[in-house]
């Protein structure tokens, strides 16, 4: 069974300071800058298109490839993190490695296919990974009752950070007819390093590890692949924590709709519609606009009727959303679907990562949310990404896309066998 949390042995009781708390979401307003410029926007087209000449199943590989390995790295290391309380020392080491291989993306040039596999693939992880660390300082920045909300900021914070590297871009990108156009394409890839380096700062001088209440066993590595293995066997095997992994089944399924999502939008766009690239930036201006607000929004509402429900809300949102995509045909119905596509990766997100706080046993943060972010976050994205790659260049995108609509219906009907913990325990 499921142990009762209580806020006086939980770091959560302490809550953190509103500058804390803003040095914390500015981390995702930096880490955006990666996630918008080459997993979503401008990379994935540019690998696609130019780099592999078109072969669409190539991405889909990088991207199912960068995800195995980080689902594999990002449960020991939580556990190594939480017996060292060392967070800070992971999450810098992950975050310097993506933001050095994104900056060499600028090399890679047309035919390069395995250079640019290789260097996306690094920085993936590096991204990747480093959501684990981070994600593990929310219990200790407020209490249980707030998880939603600040969840909600860090979210919105992020989106707010998609919308300042977009204006960036648009304000580097020439017209693509321009003989030096992939040139200024390139630069994009080292403006979105800069970026995410410069503002992940803040967390670094300004967060806190928690205090060390034992001593760390002599050997970190072995002791944290230990822990992550008998983790694993608690979790998938003998269920000592039911609700725990019903959860983490369910977010597998329905985050690798939403992964695949990011993934091929842009060329969803490009090659269903035709869209151009000043199109295609303003559809993500739309998406990270409306998250913020989802966020925020949404953030409030998880608080009031808990994360649980609020995700079941926002999974039916994406299937209408994959339904819609199905049956579009002018940019301007594009962008109302990528409205509400905005909202409901918003608020999907936040409220994931509000219940998996609110079901992690204090003092192993970074270890559960190794298996949240990394075994069973990243490696969601194995199948979906590489289906949606093979589906459409059999069929469609059309098809591909509603295709994608499984796994969010699989995901709503798995949800239904999570028991939500109690949120405003007795003091």
């Amino acid at each position: 069974m499921d142990a009762p949390f209580s806020d006086s042995t939980s770091p959560s009781h302490r809550s953190a300071s509103r500058g804390q708390i803003l040095s914390w979401t500015l981390f995702d307003f930096a880490n955006t800058a990666f996630s918008v410029v080459v997993v979503t926007v401008i990379y994935s087209r540019y690998f696609t298109n130019y780099v592999a000449s078109g072969q669409r199943w190539l991405w889909g590989l990088a991207v199912s490839l960068s995800m195995v390995l980080a689902a594999l790295l990002a449960p020991p290391l939580g556990a190594v993190a939480d017996f060292s309380r060392n967070r800070k020392r992971f999450l810098l080491l992950f975050t310097l490695t993506s933001v050095l291989c994104t900056a060499l993306l600028y090399f890679v040039g047309a035919g390069m296919i395995a250079a640019g596999i290789a260097l996306f693939v690094v920085a993936n992880i590096g991204f990747e990974g480093g959501l684990v660390f981070y994600d593990a300082f929310l219990p200790g920045l407020t209490t249980r009752s707030s998880y939603g909300r600040v969840s909600g900021y860090g979210f919105a914070m992020g989106y707010l950070g998609a919308l300042a590297i977009l204006l960036l871009v648009i304000l580097i990108l020439p017209e693509s007819s321009r003989p030096d156009y992939y040139h200024y394409v390139r630069l994009t890839f080292v403006m979105a390093a800069a970026f995410f380096l410069l503002f992940s700062l803040p967390l670094f001088f300004s967060l806190h590890e928690p205090s060390l209440d034992r001593s760390p066993p002599p050997s970190l590595l072995r002791a944290g692949f230990a822990r992550a293995r008998d983790t694993l066997r608690d979790l998938f095997v003998e269920k000592r924590h039911p609700s725990v992994s019903r959860f983490l089944v369910a977010f597998f399924v329905y985050n690798d709709g939403i992964l695949t999502v990011i993934a091929f939008a842009a060329i969803f766009a490009e090659s269903t519609l035709k869209m151009s690239d000043a199109g295609i930036i303003a559809f993500f201006a739309i998406v990270q606009t409306a998250a913020i607000l989802g966020s925020v929004v949404f953030g409030v509402i998880t608080d009031a009727i808990g994360p649980k429900r609020t995700i079941g809300v926002t999974l039916l949102l994406w299937i209408g959303i994959v339904a819609g995509a199905y049956f579009v045909q002018s940019e301007g119905f594009f962008y109302v679907v990528a409205l509400l596509a905005g909202v409901a990766i918003g608020s999907t997100q936040s409220a994931s990562r509000s219940l998996m706080a609110l079901l992690t046993p204090p003092g192993r943060e970074a270890e559960f949310f190794g298996f949240y972010d990394g075994f069973c976050g990243k490696a969601s994205a194995v199948i979906g990404p590489l289906t949606y790659g093979v589906i459409a260049d059999l069929t469609n995108e059309r098809i591909a896309a509603l295709s994608i609509g499984l796994f969010f219906l699989a995901g709503l009907i798995l949800l239904q066998g999570v028991k939500e913990p109690n949120r405003h325990p007795a003091s």
